[in-house]
Parts: structure tokens; sequence; C-alpha cells
């Protein structure tokens, strides 16, 4: 079936990178017929929800993991594990913490929105967000001056969103952390790196499924196995509203099975980049190159700034124009107001860089007559 025709839907091209509102990423085949295999099966759930956890193991180096139906609903879990321990009668409380060990410290400046703040996927697990330092700058001193005997955990946000953000080094956040006897909780959901913070000696580290990864709607949360049954509990309590199927975690481990030999390289990404800079380098009013990722990461984008005054079009408008193309193209458009926009090559189909380069050409050139 054609889900595009039967339900009237625009064709999208994702030239913006693993977005949650254009659906995160494209699956291989192999995951593909995974998840159609689960589909059409029956297993023991619990039984089944261990066996992932084995594999999140050993992709990720630490002691077990609890497959999630996405990163957010992992911030939520994971809060309630640590509260909970895992303990029957706590899990059936949750989100109702009176009275527990509830305090999440995080500092003010990873307080992102991914579509729903993050404080509230907190709230959910039953913990109290405790902001600390500033927007722009977090030390040693400010995480320990606001440790009270309420505080149950630390948890720290590895994101582009925050990649100008001036604070400690997590080195220095985990040995703080460790320091007073608290976990400390990572949520890493678009990292590419599935050992990093879990060989620094992070507690629990929450990842993505469906963006770095490629897989279904899906997540994990890893870490020590006693926060990992503690996790695993929580589909008895409160995860019970976001737990994952059968579908997700089949498709899970196999995109974790084929991980990393499905990530597009840099030379790959630069190829397709370097192919639209070839149609768009002559065009009056665009100035085109090739960045890296803010935040570090092995991605790499073609920016487009648009000069208004030549172009007679303002990133806005183009970013407008392409969007009520047929397919409809969606670029990354963080920085539109200040006339750019920037190209994600990583989920681009086959020749689908040479349509969006054609179709920037044509909207430009149509502009300037």
């Amino acid at each position: 079936m054609d889900i595009n025709k039967k339900l009237k839907l625009q064709k999208v091209i994702n030239a913006s990178g693993k977005m949650t509102k254009l659906g995160v990423s494209g699956v291989s085949d192999e995951v593909a017929e995974t998840v159609s295999h689960a589909l059409k099966s029956y297993f023991h759930i619990n039984e089944m929800m261990i066996a992932v956890g084995r594999v999140v193991a050993d992709v990720t180096g630490s002691e077990d993991g609890c497959p999630t139906v996405g990163a957010a609903a992992g911030i939520s879990i994971a809060t309630a594990a640590i509260i909970t321990e895992g303990k029957n009668d706590l899990v059936a409380r949750m989100p109702d913490s009176n009275g527990l060990k509830n305090e999440i410290l995080i500092p003010k400046g990873h307080i992102i929105n991914f579509g729903a703040d993050i404080r509230q996927m907190i709230k959910l697990g039953g913990g109290i967000p405790v902001e600390v330092g500033t927007k722009k700058a977090l030390n040693v001193l400010d995480i320990e001056s606001s440790i009270t005997p309420q505080t149950a955990a630390l948890i720290y946000v590895k994101s582009h969103s925050i990649a100008n953000y001036n604070m400690a080094p997590i080195e220095q956040i985990l040995d703080v952390a460790h320091k007073y006897g608290l976990p400390l909780i990572v949520d890493a959901a678009a990292e590419y790196d599935f050992k990093k913070y879990i060989s620094m000696g992070v507690d629990i580290v929450i990842y993505s499924g469906a963006k770095a990864l490629a897989g279904p709607t899906s997540g994990f949360v890893c870490g020590k196995s006693f926060h990992m049954e503690a996790c695993r509990a929580q589909y008895n309590g409160i995860a019970r509203a976001m737990k994952i199927g059968k579908e997700g975690m089949a498709g899970l481990v196999a995109a974790l099975l084929e991980y990393p030999n499905r990530v597009m390289t840099e030379v790959e990404q630069i190829n397709k980049l370097n192919i639209i800079k070839g149609i768009l380098g002559v065009i009056s009013g665009i100035r085109y190159i090739i960045i890296q990722d803010e935040a570090g990461r092995e991605i790499y984008r073609g920016r487009i700034e648009v000069i208004e005054d030549e172009a007679n079009l303002s990133a806005i408008g183009l970013q407008q124009a392409l969007l009520e193309s047929d397919p409809s193209i969606v670029l990354r458009s963080q920085k539109q107001k200040e006339g750019i926009l920037d190209i994600d090559p990583r989920d681009l189909r086959k020749g689908q860089e040479k349509e969006i380069a054609f179709r920037i050409k044509n909207i430009v050139e149509g502009a300037t007559k």
C-alpha cells in the first residue's frame, strides 16, 4: 500500500536530519524485514525485553540495557527507576514521589525542548527538576551547593542545542555525582558513539533507537544492572503508558546489530554535498559552503546563505517555496531568520541531492527574473 496516496499525504524529501516531526529515520531492508517478522509472531514479552537488554549491553559495553519507545520515555523511566529502585509498591505510586528522594539536578543550560520540555519528562518519572548554574555557565561549586538530602540524581544532556554552553566538563560532573553517592544520567539521544559515556563510568545513558541508529520508533537505556532491573520494573507502572511493542524491540535489535556498518561516512556525506555545490555554486544570491556539525560530531552539512538583495528572495521565502514543492523538500531552518538554511545529507536517497539543488536553482532564478 502507498500510504501517501491512501492518506493523501505529501511526499517528503528529508534534508534536515533525524527529525521526529518527519518520522526520524528511514530504516534498512534488514530492519524492515525484522519488524515485519516480529509483527506476525508472538513472544513472551518479559523474556524478549531481557534478551534485548543483553544485546544493548553487548553493543554499549554496559552491564545491562532496557528497551524503550524512545529517548524521551527513557528519561521518565530512568528517573522513576532511581527514585523507586524497582520496588513494587513505589513503582505503583509513580509519579507521586512525595516523601522520597526525588530531586534531579539539571544544568540550567541543559533545559532543552525537543517538542516537549525535558523537565516534563523528569516529572512524569516522579522527579522534581532542580536547575543548577546559569544558562551560560556551570561549575562544580554550583552542583555541590545544590545537593540536598532529597537529591536523587544528576542529569547531563548532550545536544547540538547546547554546543556553545560554557560548563564544567562531564568528567568533573561525574566525579561530583559519585563523590556524593549519586547516579549520573546522560541523555545522549542523538549521539553516534554508544560506548563513550559507559566507558567513562556514567551510571545510566539514554539513546534514541530511531536517530543515529536508524531503527524504528524506539530507544534504550543502558548502564548498571540494578538500575536496568529497576527500569524494566517501570513497565508495571508509568512505562505502561509508553510501552515499546514487539516490533519496536525486534527492529531495535536489528539496527543495533547492523550498526555501525550503515552509518554514512564523512566521505559519503561530503560527496553528496559537493554534488549540490556544483549546481548551487554558480547561482547569484547564493553562497554555499560545507560545514561540520556544531557539536563536533562526524556530521557534515551544506550551508546555504541567501543574499536577499541579490536573490530577490529571503531564506524564509526559499524555505517556504521548498516546503510547497512536490515532493516537499525540508531543509534545516533553525537559522533562516539569519539568512541561512542547511542541508543534512544523511537521509537522502540516491539522486535526491540533485533534485534538491535543481529545485533551489529554479526557485532562485525564478525570483530574479
